[in-house]
């Protein structure tokens, strides 16, 4: 079904499942470390999705901001400290975008730079994927075959059957049902201090802004120009929604949340084409939080990680090859941040490929940059 500019059918449902190998780990984490109530954080995220759809008209991923997420889980910060931590990075991002930092950030980031964070994080989630994968390398082997035999089938999307294969097999080995538990549950009203909103932010908030700047805003705004030509997002736009959002969540139990090449690239390649498949995604995660939110936690972890592996990996191959389109100079540049990146971090990435940019206008004509995009 289309309805304007949006699109309703498997082959969308399917690419709004393309990011599931990013969100499943930290999900579970927060709530089951973090204590973070299931329904408010599925239902803050639901409700983001569909704003995104709607406002985009794109597919446009919702993420956790991963520094934090993996900050929080790793030191079990109790639920306040989490959404003290959004609530500051909602502030950070609000600031920065009105302002016109993030556009001009923006304007002084070389392509090559964009392409080499891009180039990083395909190859961390093809690592990461393929650790995964080796867990349970025969399931892994028959969730490839699926992705590269149904990845452009319309009537049966890949990533739809992948995830009802997954819980297929948890229904086979007896572990599915013994988890279900319905009922209905709404977020509830929750809060902070202005005390955890600093500690947050300088336990990891301050350190996701960089990585957040790089990936979820240059590279994520970079990779929308290559799948669809003159429908650029402006960078401060995209800041500028993920500060909004994160002062209202953290009040209905939502945690810090950001957008994501490596999310988007994920849904692009499984199928999704329009904002309908936000709405999709986001009206799942709705109903989940609503009448699952008891269950999410252990239906995330009866999962099997062969499928979440295999498709990480894809979607990271997905993610890397837009560097081998690279020319001259900006090849070189991409090298450098992808280096740095994987060396050290993303944020160390993009800072150093900043600095490679500028020498290579001082001391070189630039190269010719990137080859248009394959058709």
């Amino acid at each position: 079904m289309k309805l304007g500019d949006f699109e309703f059918n498997l082959r969308e449902l399917s690419g709004s499942l393309g990011d599931l190998g990013t969100l499943f780990p930290l999900a579970v984490g927060y709530v089951t470390l973090c204590g973070l109530h299931p329904a408010g954080l599925l239902v803050t995220m639901g409700l983001m999705n569909i704003a995104t759809g709607l406002i985009y008209r794109l597919p446009m991923p919702v993420e956790p901001m991963k520094v934090i997420a993996v900050t929080a889980i790793a030191q079990r910060w109790p639920p306040s400290l989490v959404y003290g931590a959004a609530f500051g990075a909602g502030v950070v991002w609000l600031v920065l975008s009105v302002s016109g930092v993030v556009r001009a950030l923006a304007r002084l980031t070389p392509p090559g730079v964009a392409a080499g964070l891009q180039l990083a994080l395909g190859f961390l989630l093809a690592r990461t994927g393929l650790a995964l994968a080796l867990g349970n390398w025969p399931l892994a082997l028959v969730a490839l075959g699926m992705i590269l035999g149904l990845r452009r089938n319309r009537q049966a999307p890949a990533a739809l059957l992948l995830v009802g294969l997954g819980l297929g097999v948890a229904a086979a080995r007896g572990e599915l049902c013994a988890g279900l538990r319905w009922g209905f549950a709404l977020p509830s009203l929750t809060g902070f201090t202005l005390a955890e909103v600093w500690q947050g932010m300088v336990l990891a908030g301050f350190a996701q802004v960089l990585l957040t700047l790089s990936n979820a805003v240059i590279a994520t705004a970079a990779l929308i120009e290559r799948y669809w030509p003159g429908r650029r997002v402006p960078e401060e736009k995209l800041g500028l929604n993920m500060g909004v959002a994160n002062l209202v969540i953290p009040f209905f139990g939502g945690m810090p949340l950001c957008h994501g090449a490596g999310g988007l690239a994920g849904q692009y390649f499984f199928g999704a084409r329009t904002g309908g498949a936000n709405i999709m995604e986001g009206l799942l995660e709705v109903f989940l939080g609503l009448f699952l939110a008891g269950s999410v936690a252990y239906i995330f972890g009866v999962f099997p990680t062969g499928i979440v592996g295999a498709m990480m990996l894809v979607v990271g191959v997905e993610l890397a090859r837009f560097g081998l389109r690279l020319r001259g100079s900006e090849l070189a540049l991409a090298a450098v941040t992808a280096a740095v990146a994987l060396a050290v971090n993303m944020a160390a990435g993009f800072g150093a490929g900043l600095v490679a940019g500028h020498l290579f206008r001082r001391w070189g004509r630039p190269g010719p940059g990137l080859a248009p995009p394959a058709r």
